[in-house]
């Protein structure tokens, strides 16, 4: 039996095998919390690399578009069709 002084100054007898029980849940405890925070930054990590990939394939998109459409505008517009040249009756 170990006795424990509570903050109001009274003794609590408490046994070892419950001193040792809530040192075991207390290092349990603290060992998730780590983890939990370990885990929680790669999360936050993966999502930073995540957007920076969509950033950088959204610039390379529009740059592609833009392209495109600077090609688009610089061709020649196709031969116009003369009208009623080509028809033929049966």
């Amino acid at each position: 039996m170990r006795y424990v002084r509570v903050h109001d100054g009274v003794f609590v007898s408490k046994s070892t095998k419950d001193m040792e029980r809530a040192q075991a849940a207390f290092h349990k405890k603290e060992i998730q919390a780590r983890e939990g925070a370990t885990a929680m930054a790669e999360y936050k990590a993966a999502g930073n690399a995540e957007r920076a990939k969509t950033e950088r394939l959204r610039a390379l998109r529009l740059a592609k578009e833009t392209a495109e459409r600077e090609a688009a505008a610089k061709a020649p517009s196709p031969a116009a069709k003369p009208k009623g040249a080509a028809k033929k009756k049966r």
